[in-house]
């Protein structure tokens, strides 16, 4: 029997077959699932930087398709000059007013962000035209604004350099820092003395100062032992007899009393002083008067 299948229609379909599997399988990389049905869209953007076909499409964050195609538009004359078809699983829709916002980030590269309008009940049909706006990431804000002022600053930065450089190397910096190192020397000198004398002269005060210690306490026992109650009666005793004989020296009743406030007695004394001294002078001056010598 004749076989129907000849070996060069199995080459062609194992060519074929191995085709459809290169063909789905290529696609299954970019992420494209060519057995999952899908709406196609289209995104009017004014830029597409580092956007490919195959980047992902996100809502809120989930990953509801990819970019079919990139598509430059040399007949519309407005901003949105870039056409990006995008192909979305057929269970996601799209609000009406919804639009797609390029947004890169620092390992993914570039995608799609779908903004959806939820405050509206009605829909898009596959292949109606969305907008497209551009989303300011790190990147674009470094390259659109960080860099810009960078360049602007840095003449400014080396003007400020060069001073720093001038005010650095200028002779009273050098004589200062040479001041502030002599300090830190004799701070370091200084402190080591400091250091030598805590460790000999210090110890030979302490002790000295546990020495006073021992003596103030000595002398406060010997202050504690004092009967200060009999010094105290002694010394009212004393006072009561010093009292006594002042008493008794303002009396009359008594000699010393009499000497000390009888005037009489005083004037009586003095009279007799007085003419004992005119008699002793008398006596001096004629003592013939007084003494009278006969031999026979």
């Amino acid at each position: 029997m004749k076989k129907i299948i000849t070996k060069e229609v199995q080459i062609a379909l194992i060519a074929i077959i191995s085709l459809l599997i290169f063909y789905v399988g290529l696609n299954y990389l970019k992420g494209i699932n060519l057995f999952r049905p899908s709406n196609n869209y289209f995104v009017l953007m004014p830029k597409v930087t580092d956007l490919q076909n195959s980047s992902p499409v996100y809502v809120d964050g989930f990953k509801v398709g990819v970019v079919n195609s990139i598509q430059y538009d040399f007949s519309n004359p407005s901003p949105e000059y870039v056409i990006v078809e995008i192909s979305l699983d057929k269970k996601m829709k799209l609000q009406t007013g919804s639009y797609a916002e390029l947004k890169s980030g620092l390992t993914t590269g570039a995608f799609l962000d779908i903004i959806l309008n939820k405050y509206v009940s009605t829909y898009h049909n596959a292949g109606d035209t969305i907008e497209g706006k551009m989303n300011i990431g790190i990147m674009d804000k470094l390259t659109n604004e960080t860099l810009p002022q960078l360049e602007a600053i840095l003449p400014r930065l080396d003007s400020i350099l060069y001073g720093v450089q001038v005010i650095v190397n200028h002779q009273a910096i050098t004589q200062s820092l040479d001041h502030i190192n002599n300090v830190v020397y004799n701070l370091e000198k200084s402190s080591a003395e400091l250091n030598k004398m805590m460790g000999t002269g210090v110890p030979e005060i302490i002790n000295n100062l546990n020495s006073v210690s021992t003596n103030f306490v000595t002398i406060s026992e010997n202050i504690s032992a004092i009967d200060f109650q009999a010094m105290v009666q002694t010394v009212d005793q004393a006072l009561v007899n010093i009292d006594q004989l002042t008493t008794q020296l303002n009396s009359p009743d008594n000699s010393l009393g009499l000497l000390l406030n009888d005037p009489n007695l005083y004037n009586h004394l003095d009279s007799t002083a007085r003419n004992a001294s005119e008699l002793l002078r008398d006596l001096k001056e004629n003592p013939k008067r007084y003494v009278h010598f006969s031999v026979f």
